[in-house]
């Protein structure tokens, strides 16, 4: 294209000589010719000038206010930043942008499709894989245990546990227990007749005759029978009326008495101080961590069905309510807009830094490469207007003198 437009005002040049020569020889049509010429080369060069000093000081001469690119390209960056912040990352723009793009409604149907929530899965699993790899086992152990039992020293466990009791004890839902308890020792009673028979023989005086402690064991061990029996199978039996007044008691007493409460909190210390336990704090994080890595490699493991079904529920709900879509839009409007409040200078300093590292003469030839062709118009129209203007100016002023 330079080639071009230099390769037209040579034209000109060289029409503007012969004209000359043929005006000079008495031809009046030669004047019209020498003036579209004339006024052509000088649009041309005009323009040769213009468009050469966006990029370079033409003929390398530094004639001010030129090679604009290369010596005011920082300012230029600069001025693109505030430019881009200005009109670009503010609120308004923003907010007006994200609403009409939809984003909610879009992102729901995009999870929707099968592919893509099993896509957003598998990403998920990655990550999760990568966090749990990365992280110390030690430093978990150590976080989840002082966390755990800092947590359960800090809190007294009578009143919680004898709130929990009481609500339990009014419902009536131990009465399953207690039933179980009943039927239990019934059983055992009724299987362990020898052994009832001989903690009796071992309880009688050494002078009681043989004969007379297995007549007292026998009948011993028939009224406890009657009595286990008794117990479970009539529910308004008077040991299971003692049994649920004494748990009544015992909630009340976690809750309000000191001596329980105290006692309470001596079991927990002891639990808590056991090796057992420690050792379970402790192994909590290898536990888990098995747990999540195996989920996160089976793509039919429970956790990634139900992320994914999660997924797909989400976007079904995204696209069909749109109350949910509302709020949706008005969390991704609320984080953007505090982005852009809050880091507008840092996202247009992004611009700014770069074109400041960008050398002078190398992004003023990339500029050039970009947009050159259009420039390299401006000087082929600049050789024909000027032409057109220096033939209609002498026309003119032929016709007015």
């Amino acid at each position: 294209m330079k080639a071009v437009a230099g390769g037209l005002l040579l034209f000109a040049t060289l029409v503007y000589v012969l004209a000359r020569w043929q005006e000079s020889a008495g031809a009046v049509w030669a004047g019209y010719v020498r003036a579209s010429a004339e006024a052509g080369m000088v649009g041309a060069l005009a323009d040769w000038f213009a468009v050469t000093a966006l990029f370079r000081h033409p003929l390398g001469l530094p004639i001010p206010h030129t090679a604009i690119i290369p010596t005011r390209k920082d300012l230029l960056g600069r001025s693109l930043g505030d430019f881009v912040g200005t009109n670009f990352l503010s609120e308004e723009v923003v907010r007006d942008k994200l609403r009409r793009a939809g984003v909610s409604e879009r992102l729901g149907g995009w999870l929707d499709d099968p592919d893509h929530a099993e896509r957003v899965t598998t990403a998920l699993a990655a990550a999760v894989r990568g966090a749990v790899q990365v992280l110390r086992d030690e430093d978990v152990q150590a976080v989840v245990e002082q966390a755990v039992v800092r947590r359960v020293l800090a809190q007294p466990w009578g009143p919680p546990l004898g709130r929990v009791l009481a609500q339990v004890f009014a419902d009536g839902s131990h009465h399953k227990l207690v039933d179980l308890v009943c039927d239990r020792a019934y059983d055992w009673v009724r299987d362990n007749h020898e052994t009832v028979l001989r903690v009796v023989s071992q309880r009688a005086p050494s002078w009681s005759p043989k004969f007379f402690d297995a007549i007292v064991a026998d009948k011993i061990y028939t009224e406890v029978l009657s009595f286990a029996w008794a117990v479970k199978t009539d529910p308004e039996h008077q040991m299971r009326k003692a049994v649920d007044r004494f748990l009544v008691e015992f909630a009340d007493d976690l809750q309000h008495d000191p001596k329980t409460m105290a006692r309470a909190e001596q079991i927990k210390q002891q639990v808590l101080a056991h090796p057992e336990v420690r050792n379970v704090i402790s192994s909590t994080w290898e536990t888990a961590k098995k747990m999540l890595l195996d989920a996160a490699e089976d793509p039919s493991s429970e956790l990634r069905v139900r992320v994914r079904d999660g997924l797909r529920s989400l976007g079904r709900r995204l696209v069909g309510e749109p109350d949910l879509r509302s709020k949706v839009d008005g969390w991704v409007e609320g984080a953007a807009v505090y982005v852009v409040s809050n880091y507008r200078a840092e996202l247009t300093t992004l611009i700014t830094d770069t074109v400041e590292r960008w050398d002078a003469e190398e992004t003023s030839r990339k500029i050039e490469l970009q947009v050159g062709r259009d420039l390299q118009f401006i000087r082929i129209n600049g050789t024909v207007v000027g032409a057109l203007a220096g033939l209609l100016i002498y026309t003119l002023t032929q016709l007015v003198f």
